[in-house]
């Protein structure tokens, strides 16, 4: 517990446009791995367009490891096959909260910053930090890399953890 700064909360939307790896569809689930740390969603069957709206938590203790994201599409007798993957960036959205606003500061849904598609992140469009209910949370629609077509819509919530470092000094 001394060496974690906090929790991440994504929030697994869904997927668009996925690639197709079966017949006519896929049966997709998508994997978080930070470090050690490995997460799953369910598996939605027979959807290229699955609606996961699953919430995955990771514990931080490093701001500078990569959160890598990676869809499969489940098979019953076979290697499940991968459907793309990438890569999440959270740097832009600690800089937010490094901001330490006040809970009455803003009103709901103003954007503190907003990040751009590069060739260094995987975002297919400009994605918003948001003041929403307290909190700075940032939507993401991401490009899934090494695969014809597909992109994974998130959003991330940063969560403090009492007893923890927390984001000061870091």
């Amino acid at each position: 517990m001394n060496n974690i700064l906090g929790l991440l909360r994504l929030r697994i939307k869904r997927g668009v446009n996925l690639a197709i790896r079966d017949v006519k569809t896929s049966d997709p689930y998508l994997t978080l791995t930070m470090g050690s740390q490995k997460l799953k969603t369910k598996v939605i069957k027979r959807n290229c367009n699955p609606e996961w709206n699953e919430e995955l938590t990771l514990s931080i203790t490093n701001l500078e490891e990569p959160i890598h994201l990676q869809v499969y599409d489940k098979d019953t007798l076979t290697v499940d096959d991968k459907m793309g993957d990438a890569d999440i960036d959270i740097k832009p959205y600690v800089e937010c909260l490094k901001m330490g606003l006040d809970a009455d500061a803003l009103p709901k849904g103003c954007a503190l910053k907003k990040v751009q598609p590069n060739r260094t992140n995987c975002l297919s469009t400009e994605s918003c930090c948001v003041w929403e209910n307290g909190k700075i949370v940032q939507d993401m629609i991401l490009k899934l890399r090494n695969v014809e077509c597909g992109e994974i819509v998130l959003q991330i919530e940063w969560i403090n953890l009492p007893g923890s470092k927390g984001l000061a000094g870091v």
